[in-house]
């Protein structure tokens, strides 16, 4: 399995949004400490997704750096990505291991202890946990749980836990010190107006 970077960058694929453009900017920024998860929209096509996913692979692959896909195992595994990432509504934990098979990443989403224990238990490498600040970039999130409910996640598993929701370059270092391995962003870095520059301080906040 391959190391986990601490910076999770989303893709953005709502409109007026260029996310490979954005990752074109990190990448020589981040290198070995991104990782990259590719999401789609839920009305978009599979063959939108795999497209998608190719075309990230292509950008990702000289630098090293793994690539996962949210929600469709399928499309991680025709295209070889290192694995993938299941939410509340998509397959179990312990069903989407098997698709993917014991070497692959697998990152599961939890907001609680019991849920996200039951998670690592039933075989997620990590879990993203969240939402902890109010976002806009997916719909119908439950309310944020803020630094607290990070710790609380962080001090009842074994895997590392990755923030999620909201997070901004100030937030890191108090989501680090509560225990935090990395973040995952979407809007902080597709709508910043330097992708580069915004990455470097998420990294700055992420070696603390």
């Amino acid at each position: 399995m391959p190391s986990l970077g601490r910076l999770h960058l989303i893709t953005d694929t709502r409109p007026g949004r260029d996310t490979l453009a954005v990752l074109r900017a990190v990448l020589p920024v981040a290198r070995t400490e991104l990782v990259v998860q590719v999401r789609v929209e839920d009305e978009a096509t599979d063959r939108q997704a795999y497209e998608l996913t190719r075309q990230v692979l292509a950008l990702c692959t000289p630098y090293g750096v793994p690539c996962l896909v949210n929600d469709r195992l399928h499309v991680a595994l025709a295209t070889g990505a290192a694995g993938g990432h299941v939410g509340a509504d998509d397959l179990p934990v312990a069903a989407a291991r098997q698709v993917l098979g014991p070497a692959a990443v697998l990152g599961a989403t939890a907001r609680e202890p019991a849920t996200a224990l039951a998670a690592a238990t039933a075989g997620a490498s990590y879990l993203g946990v969240g939402p902890c600040r109010t976002t806009v970039t997916k719909d119908g999130l439950p309310p944020p749980i803020g630094v607290a409910g990070v710790r609380a996640v962080v001090e009842a598993v074994g895997v590392p836990v990755v923030a999620i929701g909201g997070v901004t370059a100030t937030d890191v270092p108090e989501l680090r010190a509560a225990g935090a391995h990395g973040v995952a962003v979407v809007g902080a870095l597709s709508g910043a107006g330097d992708p580069a520059y915004a990455a470097a301080q998420l990294l700055r906040g992420l070696s603390c």
